[in-house]
C-alpha cells in the first residue's frame, strides 16, 4: 500500500495561508452578517418600541386599573390602617371578645351574640366542612371559642384579630367593611357571600363599643365619664352611628332622640360630588376622615374647618384638624380604596319586588308632577354638580345639617334603595318607608299628588 509522506514545509506554509485566508474571509462575512442582523434587529426593535410606546400608556393604564381594583378591594375588606392601637391596645375590646376563659374578661363573645349585634360571617372564608357543619346545626354557636376560630379564618366581616402566644387574643382592629358590607345570607342568617358597599343596617356599632372594658380614652375625649359614654353609644341602636359625636359632642337631638344617623351605602358613588348625608366632602375626603378620626387608624388627615372651637369643640380640642402619624399607615392606601368604592355599582332590586307596570307610570310622575328629577337627576339620581340643599328647601329641621361645615343636606343618590330600606330613610331614618318619603314631599312642595300617583312613584323608586 502506498502511503503519503509528511507534507513539505512549503506546502504547510501554503496550506496555512489558505486556511488563514478562509478563516479571515469567514470572519469578515460573519461580521457583515452579524452587523446586518444587528442593524435589522435594531430597526425591528425600534419599530417594536414605537409600537410599544404607542400602546404603552394604554397598557399601563389597564394594568393600573386592575391593580387599583384588587388593592382597593383588599383595603376595603381587610385593612385596619393600624387601628388596633385604639380598639385593642386602648379600649381592650379583644378582652371582651375572648372572655375570661381565654385570658380576657367576662363570658366572651359567642357566635350567637356576635350575630345578634349584626356582625356578619363571610362564607367564602370557611372550609367546606365548616359550612356543612353550620348547615347541619353541628356548630356550638354559644361557644366563644368558635368566634375565635372564625376570626382566625378571617371570616368575620370587618374585624381582624391577632392571637397571642398563649392562644388568646393580642389585639383587634376593624375595617371599612364592618359598617359598609353585609352578606347574602346564603348559608344562614348573617352568614353568606360578601356584599361590599351595602350598609349593614343590622350592625349595632354602639353595642359593640359598649362591650369594650376600658372606654376611658373616649370619656376623656368627650370630657365625661365611662358610664355616660356607654349610655350614649347604647342609644344608637342597629344600623346607626354618630360620626359627628367626636367633633361636637352632641349626643342627642333637642327632642332627646339619639343624634346618630343610619349607616349610608358605599355603592353607586361614581359621578357623585359631595359624600355623606350632610356633605362634609367627597368620597376621598370622607375615607380619610373615617380612617383617621372614626376608626382611629394611624395616618394623616387635614381639615382646617375642624379648628372651629365653637362648632367643633371636641375636634378642635383634640387637634383633629391636623392629624399626623409616623409611620403613616393610611394615606398610601386611599387612592385604591377610593377607586374600589367608585367601582361598586348600585345593586338591582330583586325580581318581583315591585310592580313593573306601576313603575313605568311612576317614572312619568318622577320626571313630571313629582318634580323629583329636578334634584335627583337620572341616571346618577343626584345633582351633577353641587348636590346640597338647606333644611328649609327639603322641609325638615336643621339639627344634623348644622353639625356639618356647610350647614346643608346632600341630595342622596336613589339607586339601590331596596338595599337600604331597613332602618328607614333620610339621614336619621325618620321616614319608615318610601311611601312616607313621598307623602313628606307632597306636603312640603305642594305637589298635589293623588293616591295612585303616589303609589306609582313608590313603585318606580323601588325599581331603581
Amino acid at each position: 500500500m502506498h502511503t503519503a509522506g509528511p507534507p513539505s514545509a512549503s506546502s504547510q506554509k501554503s496550506g496555512a495561508t489558505f486556511v488563514l485566508a478562509v478563516v479571515t474571509l469567514g470572519a469578515v462575512l460573519i461580521s457583515l452578517l452579524v452587523s446586518s442582523s444587528l442593524d435589522a434587529r435594531q430597526q425591528n426593535d425600534g419599530a417594536s418600541r414605537k409600537r410599544q410606546d404607542t400602546g404603552s400608556y394604554e397598557d399601563r393604564t389597564s394594568r393600573h386599573v386592575e391593580q387599583l381594583f384588587e388593592e382597593g378591594r383588599r383595603v376595603f375588606r381587610y385593612d385596619t390602617f393600624g387601628d388596633e392601637a385604639f380598639w385593642g391596645d386602648t379600649l381592650k375590646l379583644h378582652h371582651a371578645i375572648e372572655g375570661e376563659r381565654f385570658g380576657g374578661v367576662g363570658p366572651g363573645l359567642s357566635p350567637a351574640a356576635a350575630l345578634s349585634v349584626g356582625l356578619k360571617v363571610d362564607a367564602e372564608a370557611l372550609s367546606a366542612d365548616t359550612l356543612a357543619a353550620i348547615k347541619a346545626g353541628q356548630v356550638n354557636v354559644n361557644d366563644p371559642a368558635v368566634t375565635l376560630a372564625l376570626l382566625d379564618a378571617n371570616a368575620v366581616v370587618g374585624v381582624t384579630a391577632h392571637r397571642d402566644a398563649g392562644g388568646g387574643l393580642k389585639t383587634v382592629g376593624i375595617q371599612c367593611s364592618l359598617c359598609h358590607s353585609t352578606v347574602d345570607n346564603a348559608v344562614a342568617p348573617g352568614i353568606g357571600r360578601r356584599l361590599d358597599g351595602w350598609p349593614n343596617r343590622d350592625l349595632n356599632v354602639g353595642a359593640i363599643i359598649a362591650l369594650a372594658p376600658d372606654l376611658q380614652a373616649v370619656a376623656d375625649l368627650l370630657q365625661t365619664d365611662q358610664a355616660t359614654v356607654r349610655k350614649v353609644v347604647s342609644s344608637w341602636g342597629p344600623g346607626k352611628f354618630d360620626a359627628e359625636l367626636f367633633m361636637d359632642g352632641k349626643a342627642f337631638r333637642p327632642d332627646g332622640v339619639s343624634a346618630a344617623t343610619v349607616l349610608p351605602a358605599a355603592f353607586g358613588l361614581a359621578g357623585i360630588n359631595l359624600h355623606t348625608y350632610t356633605g362634609w366632602g367627597g368620597v376621598a375626603h370622607w375615607n380619610a376622615f373615617v380612617a383617621n378620626l372614626e376608626m382611629h387608624g394611624q395616618g394623616t388627615f387635614i381639615d382646617a374647618r375642624l379648628n372651629d372651637e365653637v362648632r367643633f369643640p371636641v375636634a378642635a380640642r383634640a387637634g383633629f384638624a391636623n392629624v399626623r402619624h409616623d409611620p403613616d399607615l393610611t394615606t398610601s392606601k386611599l387612592p385604591a380604596l377610593h377607586f374600589y368604592q367608585l367601582s361598586l355599582p348600585a345593586p338591582r332590586p330583586p325580581r318581583g319586588s315591585f310592580d313593573e307596570g306601576a313603575a313605568r307610570k311612576g317614572k312619568d310622575v318622577f320626571n313630571g308632577q313629582g318634580k323629583c328629577s329636578s334634584c335627583h337627576v337620572p341616571p346618577i339620581f343626584t345633582e351633577p354638580g353641587w348636590n346640597m340643599h338647606t333644611a328649609s328647601e327639603i322641609g325638615i329641621d336643621d339639627f344634623q345639617s348644622e353639625r356639618s361645615p356647610d350647614r346643608m343636606y346632600r341630595t342622596t343618590p336613589l339607586a339601590g334603595l331596596f338595599a337600604r330600606q331597613k332602618g328607614g330613610f333620610y339621614h336619621d331614618g325618620r321616614f319608615a318607608d318610601l311611601a312616607a318619603v313621598v307623602d313628606h314631599y307632597d306636603r312640603a312642595l305642594n305637589l298635589n299628588l293623588d293616591r295612585q300617583a303616589k303609589a306609582d312613584l313608590v313603585a318606580y323608586l323601588k325599581s331603581l
